[in-house]
């Protein structure tokens, strides 16, 4: 049953990233500018700019042009940025690792803190914590990321000096060796300590700002997930046995309570991994964020459609990755 869901979503993964790339390309073809004048530079000659043309095919018809990108990204192909003239698959391998270690930590910062404020906001309702954790949830749902980014970095860096304003590492610090291309993995598989705190000090401020947003919807779900199940016929019939309220809990309330709250949780994932842009602008994160950001300022078709795809695949991903967690979770859903 698992199989057949899992091919049935690759089966869907496959429409999608034809839609996603048709509606992209047709967007950035209807922009009234062109790539060839932003390459070759205001000053180009007509000639020049003409050459350019011809050398990345933007010549050709429209149809042409994105078939034969569609005919590339079937050969796993991404085509040549315009913009860094490197071929666009090079510069996803650099610039996707910095994003998925901010989105993870950040999605990790989320669940370390929202998860135990949503149950304990359950538990005691009405309480100073539930009031807390209402505001926190609203003050997250509320707040823009890029106004709260800003704010963070005014205060804990232009006020306090606390943490760095942004960016991966200091500028001439040399990063550790390639592994996973995870800067806090690879310092510390490498013994390089020194690097893994200074990576964290440069990743503080910017997990804070996409942690907090992400942390309000989980907080939220989890606490109406944990009062929708400690009202359940279960959930009094553990008590009357005598067990203790933290066992009711945690073998017996989390468990379901979690099943609504996992959704909001792949949600957020996908939104962390298309949802950093303007933070990773504010932040000087070299991430695929600030790489589309300049992708679409310099109207570069192919690095642009490559992110699209890549942020629709995760989505998809992740929703699958949802189904079946839900399948394991819930046996009743196996059945069904």
């Amino acid at each position: 049953m698992v199989l057949g869901l899992i091919i049935r979503r690759m089966f869907f993964l496959i429409f999608v990233l034809i839609a996603l790339s048709a509606i992209t390309f047709t967007l950035m073809r209807l922009v009234p500018s062109d790539p060839a004048r932003n390459i070759a530079g205001p000053r180009a000659s007509p000639e020049a700019v003409q050459k350019v043309r011809e050398d990345f095919g933007l010549d050709e018809p429209v149809l042409n042009q994105y078939v034969n990108y569609m005919t590339g990204i079937v050969k796993f192909d991404f085509g040549t940025s315009l913009v860094s003239r490197r071929p666009v698959s090079d510069d996803l391998r650099r610039y996707l690792p910095a994003t998925l270690e901010l989105a993870f930590l950040s999605l990790g910062f989320a669940l370390v803190f929202g998860v135990p404020l949503g149950v304990l906001s359950a538990i005691k309702k009405d309480s100073v914590i539930d009031a807390f954790g209402r505001v926190v949830s609203v003050l997250g749902l509320s707040v823009p990321s890029f106004w709260l980014a800003i704010v963070i970095q005014f205060i804990f860096f232009a006020r306090l000096g606390w943490f760095p304003d942004g960016q991966r590492l200091p500028i001439g610090t040399d990063p550790p060796r390639t592994i996973t291309s995870f800067y806090t993995i690879d310092s510390l598989l490498t013994g390089n300590f020194g690097t893994f705190f200074t990576t964290l000090e440069h990743l503080a401020l910017p997990v804070l700002t996409l942690g907090f947003i992400s942390l309000a919807p989980i907080t939220r779900m989890m606490r109406s997930g944990m009062l929708e199940v400690m009202g359940q016929d279960y959930i009094r019939t553990a008590r009357s046995k005598g067990l203790r309220q933290n066992t009711v809990v945690t073998r017996h309330a989390i468990r379901n309570a979690a099943l609504p709250a996992l959704t909001v949780i792949g949600l957020q994932l996908g939104l962390l991994l298309a949802g950093t842009l303007l933070v990773e602008i504010i932040f000087s994160w070299p991430g695929i964020g600030r790489y589309a950001y300049q992708a679409i300022q310099n109207q570069d078709p192919n690095s642009l459609i490559s992110v699209t795809l890549i942020i629709g695949a995760g989505y998809v991903l992740v929703n699958l990755l949802v189904d079946v967690s839900y399948m394991f979770l819930d046996p009743r859903i196996r059945v069904s």
